[in-house]
């Protein structure tokens, strides 16, 4: 079963936010470049997305998945809509989709 367990927030600059959140709730981030954090608490973690070639318009909630193409195949069935197909990133593959009512989430696959 996938289970919600990450959350993409769309940034112009990392810092101001790794500022905010560790200040406001006390998130540890993980720096993954100049353009990308993430905490890693095991939990529900939380991505800052600074960059400019994969930025995101608006909050990406994504599902955790141990098996990406049935994943995906299993969203096309259901009546959702691949907006960015499979790519690989430092610890994973995902890819984004829109659900029947037009939100946009994600899915991915992490590998080491």
């Amino acid at each position: 079963m996938a289970r919600l367990s990450y959350v993409e927030l769309p940034a112009k600059t990392t810092g101001p936010l790794i500022d905010f959140y560790t200040g406001a709730f006390g998130c540890d981030f993980t720096d993954y470049g100049p353009d990308y954090a993430a905490t890693t608490t095991n939990d529900v973690e939380l991505g800052l997305n600074a960059s400019t070639d994969a930025a995101i318009a608006f909050l990406l909630p994504l599902f955790q998945v141990e098996d990406l193409e049935a994943a995906l195949e299993r969203v096309i069935a259901g009546g959702g809509t691949i907006t960015v197909p499979i790519f690989a990133y430092p610890g994973g593959r995902r890819f984004h989709f829109k659900d029947p009512a037009g939100n946009e989430l994600g899915a991915f696959v992490a590998e080491e």
